[in-house]
């Protein structure tokens, strides 16, 4: 099954150029399945929709981790008929647990004020911190964005980043002044001093001379979070805070869409849902019948 798990992940990359982290995801869920089936003394090859439901719908596992897995394996079978390798598709009729609807955490303006002005700027690290989460807030890019984004791709005299996200789409993202400022001033004077003589085409770099990971920047995110009293902020909590901060100031979802690079506006629409609940809030709080 390991081979197959292979040469299906090999087609996903060359056909939809997926992401390695949504690669190794689909792996791991498929060879957690393979096993289960072979306690059932089936596989891949000769499994039915009842050894399947039996393999995916297990009990102790969250409704989440149930729908991931289901989802790969769709993945998998449909490759599998779309090539002649086998002729029925035993996933057809299988359907995800329904999921509960979750909003983002709501993350205040002043919470992401107090996040920002944090870094001491008078370190090569702390402005390259800064200029790291000014970065993130003014453009809503994925922490992988961010990190892969190189010296070539942000215009800092017309205020633009090019960035490729999910699926290789490209797609051109507007800087405020302020991360502007703090990336110019990064890059005059942070960056030299921490690549020390060593060239590298990474806009965020490390202390190991190197491109920035995506570790690292949960871990810087996190630590600035935990110094101001923000509670389970991650990256993508600032690109959750980047969409509805613009939709509370009025910003249209087509326009959040594209900054975004939301291939389905539904998927956007989650905001609309997180500026209502932020207005019943205040009405709860403020209105004197409420």
């Amino acid at each position: 099954m390991i081979e197959l798990i292979d040469k299906l992940l090999e087609h996903l990359w060359l056909q939809e150029r997926l992401a390695h982290n949504t690669l190794e995801a689909y792996r791991r869920d498929l060879s957690k399945l393979a096993q289960r089936l072979d306690t059932q003394h089936a596989d891949f090859w000769t499994a039915d929709a009842v050894a399947l439901a039996s393999a995916i719908y297990v009990s102790d596992e969250q409704p989440r981790s149930q729908a991931r897995s289901l989802s790969a394996c769709k993945r998998l079978y449909a490759w599998l008929v779309e090539t002649g390798q086998r002729e029925d598709d035993p996933t057809r009729d299988l359907k995800a647990t329904k999921l509960p609807h979750t909003l983002p955490k709501i993350i205040t303006e002043q919470q992401i004020e107090n996040l920002l002005n944090m870094p001491d700027c008078d370190t090569p690290h702390g402005l390259r911190d800064k200029a790291l989460l000014e970065l993130m807030y003014a453009t809503g890019l994925r922490v992988t964005e961010a990190v892969k984004l190189r010296m070539n791709e942000i215009n800092l005299n017309h205020g633009l980043v090019n960035t490729i996200g999910k699926g290789d789409k490209q797609r051109i993202v507007p800087l405020g002044e302020e991360a502007v400022h703090w990336i110019g001033q990064y890059v005059q004077f942070s960056r030299p001093q921490l690549l020390k003589g060593r060239r590298c085409d990474e806009l965020f770099v490390s202390q190991k001379k190197s491109g920035m990971t995506r570790q690292l920047a949960w871990l810087i995110v996190k630590q600035y979070a935990d110094l101001v009293g923000i509670k389970s902020l991650s990256p993508h909590s600032l690109r959750h805070a980047f969409a509805t901060h613009l939709v509370n100031h009025g910003a249209d979802l087509r326009t959040v869409q594209m900054l975004l690079g939301h291939a389905d506006i539904a998927t956007t629409q989650i905001y609309t849902h997180v500026a209502n609940e932020r207005l019943k809030s205040i009405v709860q709080q403020h209105h004197p019948r409420a």
